[in-house]
């Protein structure tokens, strides 16, 4: 654990040890509130909720999310400090988490910073709080989903801009596979079964079920299974550089 606790730290701070993270910050903060309350429509709809805000946060993560973790492996194997990292007493796994939580750290204060949105939303009507704080759990878990995959396809390669592609790619596969043209088009050459199977692997449709503000447990458990597989195959991308 206090390996754990010691690589976590060190990662969280080298977040802001440079401008990036503050223009990270600010970039997600003004493109957020700009999506939220003038694409969304926010004042138009003349409704206290805050949907418009949260329905454009797949894919602002998209973007966003892929840059934190493009340099999670990637850059340390670029470097040649990723040798350096796994001779400390702390195992692969440990390692792996660490890196995770830290960015996801990150990406949750990012979020956070977001509350004088919700402040807002309170002072000019009675919105549904309960579903706002399950809007927000989503979001989160989401954007942890997307750094999972970014984990393990930054594991893969040397270049941050591979990583990036690579990320942004996969998680919009992983987007639209839910949406009606794509299941439409898959029905044409594809069973029943496996139609529902690329229907259930969707990261928006389960994002929207939870930003209804229904906490279903088929959800939590999609998003638990998705981090928990990408983080795994980090881990087993790495245990097999390091024995080649």
């Amino acid at each position: 654990m206090n390996g754990f606790q010691a690589l976590y730290r060190r990662e969280l701070a080298a977040y802001f040890s440079t401008p990036l993270a503050y223009l990270f910050l600010i970039i997600f903060l003004v493109l957020s509130g700009a999506f939220g309350f003038w694409l969304g429509g926010f004042y138009e709809r003349n409704q206290a909720d805050l949907s418009p805000f949260f329905m454009f946060h797949p894919w602002l993560y998209l973007m966003l999310v892929p840059a934190v973790s493009m340099r999670l492996w990637a850059e340390e194997r670029h470097s040649g400090s990723i040798e350096l990292l796994l001779t400390l007493p702390i195992s692969t796994a440990t390692a792996v988490l660490a890196k995770f939580f830290a960015a996801w750290t990150f990406i949750g204060l990012a979020l956070a910073l977001t509350f004088p949105t919700w402040l807002t939303v309170n002072y000019l009507g009675h919105p549904d709080n309960g579903a706002i704080l399950a809007s927000y759990l989503g979001s989160f878990i989401l954007a942890g989903s997307y750094l999972a995959i970014g984990s393990a396809l930054s594991a893969n390669t040397r270049s941050q801009v591979i990583a990036f592609i690579s990320s942004v790619t996969v998680c919009l596969l992983l987007l639209l596979a839910g949406q009606p043209l794509v299941l439409d088009a898959c029905r044409a050459w594809l069973p029943n079964p496996l139609v529902d199977a690329i229907s259930a692997i969707s990261l928006l449709s389960h994002f929207q079920a939870i930003q209804r503000g229904v906490l279903d447990l088929r959800d939590l458990i999609y998003f638990a299974l998705t981090i928990g597989t990408w983080l795994w195959a980090t881990t087993v991308v790495i245990d097999h550089q390091q024995a080649d």
